[in-house]
């Protein structure tokens, strides 16, 4: 009975057990679901309290905050339609400018107009919506976290306000747009800037005086209302950019057909060409077209373009375009002329050049004129005093420089010296109606730098004085001849080159007919003592003394008749040798010089043979005696005192003074090299 107890008590203890365990495992279950639900509960606690805080903060704060909201909101709302009414204008701008310019150019001002209502209101905005962060904060009518957040990004559009990138407004549409624009005006410059058609073989005084305006009306006008846009931007310097690319090229085009690689020719390349006084005439004419055609007309061009820029925008253009367009390569070669070696024509063509440049001045100083034009204003004034300077100093010295040619031996040949030829032809141009004008104004002004006045008569008056010294010089060298005939051949020549070129010239004139007359006579005296000291006494040789009706018979005849060939020939054959080489360079007196000396001849051996003649060709050594035929002899003498070729290729002498290097204005170069 008591064990029973004992085991019922037992059972029903472990049945309270199992109930307790099950409970706690019960509870333990319920308390793992509650975790999540309390951290939950935890997470929300902070948004509930910021919702309530409101409730909790004061009641005049709460009462104030709207209105500083709206205040701050309303600014910041008129901002955002901007931008909305910004980002509208994209598609417009965007698209092709040639479409439709005028609108192009109107949408992209009211952008503009857009970004500037933002960069003034962005920062007014902004300066509001801190403010009521900061009213926020210091009344904690706010989460903290919510503020936190909030300032950020105030603090970062602060930052992009104050960096002042136009494109953080805009995207980078108003750059977009005016690159557009750029290409627009490069284009129409383009497309209608066309060379200035001509040939290099064609006239250049045929062309027009003065160019049109290279560019259609309404061109100009799209020109115009582009540069506005882009100037309003900043963007001025890129357009004038593009301008002047363009139209300098369009400038060399059109100077491409003349063929202008002459002007590359450096100092030691010209000392070697033959033909610069071809180039120099050439020069001036393409100097005169391109300042009256071309640059004349992007002169007019840059004002019709760029007035409305100020004339410092539209000067400084066309300084960049003349000067990019070839105008300094063409003062550049005046430049080498004046730096290269004193040839026989250096004289001239300085003449030549400042006759050019004279020309132009009124156009160089309108055209030119500006400050922007310093550099071609400085290049130009310092090729004129080389030119005036080098003038000058040539002329002046030509005197000296023919007498130094005194001391220098003759031409072997009894030709002309290639002195006589080239002092000639320089005082006839020197005061003939091309240089006498030019010649003189140089000198003037040449004198005018060093204050010293001018003589009327100064240019005259050296020239005469040139003429004088070339006569003491003929003088000089026929004394210095030894062989008489060939000095009176010598004299022969030159008094009638002397009378030959200078008659009918204004030097002639100046001279005077009986000057002239008294060098014509020279010559008729010197070639009438040249034909008897020479020629003159071969017709001796062949003596009919002894031969008259055969006194001393048939064989004394002929043995007589080969005597007096045979020295005839002898005779013959030795001044032919010797005159072979003896030069008349002008036709007309080595022509008549041929036929005094055929009529000196020819007659008395053409009678001389046909009366004993036949003594001798019957014999065997006939050939001997009887050498020449009539015809064969007179050939032979009109044959002679031709010109050699190359003869007056250069001169080559002594270095007498160091002022010269070659030529005449290089004296120097001795005349005996003519030969």
């Amino acid at each position: 009975m008591a064990n029973d107890n004992k085991i019922e008590t037992l059972i029903t203890a472990r049945k309270s057990l199992k109930l307790s365990l099950e409970k706690s495992k019960a509870l333990g279950l319920a308390l793992g679901k509650a975790g999540p639900r309390l951290e939950e509960i935890n997470q929300r606690l902070p948004s509930l309290e910021s919702a309530v805080r409101p409730i909790r903060a004061d009641k005049d704060a709460l009462v104030a905050v709207g209105g500083h909201i709206n205040r701050a909101v309303s600014p910041a709302a008129a901002v955002l339609k901007v931008f909305d009414a910004v980002h509208g204008l994209e598609k417009s701008l965007l698209s092709d400018p040639r479409n439709d310019l005028p609108g192009y150019l109107s949408v992209l001002k009211r952008l503009e107009e857009a970004l500037k209502f933002l960069a003034d209101n962005c920062g007014l905005a902004i300066q509001w919506l801190e403010d009521i962060v900061e009213y926020l904060e210091d009344n904690m009518v706010a989460d903290e976290r919510f503020l936190s957040n909030l300032k950020k990004s105030l603090k970062n559009l602060r930052e992009l306000q104050d960096d002042g990138e136009r494109a953080h407004l805009d995207g980078g549409l108003l750059d977009a747009a005016l690159d557009k624009l750029e290409n627009e005006f490069r284009r129409l410059l383009t497309e209608h800037s066309n060379p200035l058609p001509m040939s290099s073989s064609s006239s250049l005084g045929e062309q027009a005086c003065i160019a049109p305006s290279p560019l259609p009306v309404s061109v100009i006008q799209k020109l115009q209302a582009i540069l506005v846009r882009l100037m309003a931007n900043k963007r001025l310097d890129k357009c004038i950019s593009i301008y002047v690319e363009v139209r300098s090229s369009n400038v060399r085009a059109s100077l491409q057909a003349l063929n202008l690689d002459y002007l590359e020719i450096s100092v030691s390349e010209f000392n070697d060409v033959t033909s610069i006084e071809g180039y120099i005439a050439q020069w001036g004419k393409h100097l005169e077209f391109a300042v009256k055609h071309l640059f004349e007309a992007e002169y007019k061009l840059c004002i019709d373009v760029f007035e409305r820029m100020g004339l410092d925008v539209w000067m400084g253009c066309f300084a960049k375009i003349a000067a990019q367009a070839g105008i300094l390569a063409f003062l550049q070669f005046g430049k080498t002329v004046t730096e290269s070696r004193k040839d026989p024509n250096k004289l001239l063509k300085l003449l030549d050049i400042f006759a050019s440049l004279n020309k132009l001045r009124l156009d160089f100083n309108r055209l030119f004129g500006g400050a922007a034009c310093v550099e071609i204003q400085n290049l130009t004034r310092d090729l004129i005093k080389r030119v005036i300077d080098g003038a000058a100093e040539l002329f002046w010295e030509l005197l000296d420089q023919v007498k130094l040619q005194r001391e220098i031996p003759p031409p072997p040949d009894g030709s002309v010296p290639k002195l006589v030829i080239i002092i000639i032809d320089y005082c006839n141009k020197l005061l003939g109606d091309d240089y006498k004008t030019i010649l003189t104004q140089v000198l003037v002004i040449h004198r005018s730098w060093k204050h010293e006045k001018f003589r009327e008569r100064v240019v005259v008056n050296e020239v005469l004085n040139i003429i004088k010294a070339i006569e003491q010089n003929l003088e000089t060298w026929m004394k210095v001849i030894e062989d008489c005939t060939l000095s009176h051949f010598f004299a022969m020549n030159n008094h009638w080159y002397l009378y030959k070129h200078l008659k009918g010239t204004k030097v002639g004139d100046l001279l005077g007919d009986s000057w002239l007359k008294e060098h014509e006579q020279s010559k008729d005296y010197h070639s009438t003592y040249f034909l008897k000291d020479s020629w003159g006494k071969l017709p001796g040789h062949l003596s009919r003394e002894g031969l008259l009706m055969f006194s001393g018979g048939r064989a004394t005849a002929r043995d007589l008749v080969k005597k007096r060939l045979k020295a005839f020939n002898e005779a013959f054959d030795e001044m032919y040798t010797k005159q072979s080489n003896w030069v008349v360079s002008d036709k007309d007196l080595r022509e008549k010089t041929c036929q005094v000396v055929v009529q000196a001849v020819v007659p008395v051996y053409r009678s001389y043979m046909q009366n004993y003649g036949p003594l001798v060709e019957q014999d065997a050594s006939s050939s001997k005696y009887a050498k020449y035929t009539v015809q064969t002899l007179e050939k032979m003498l009109m044959s002679l005192f031709q010109p050699k070729p190359g003869r007056y290729g250069s001169f080559k002498g002594r270095q007498s003074s160091g002022k010269f290097n070659n030529g005449v204005a290089d004296l120097r170069r001795t005349a005996s090299a003519v030969v």
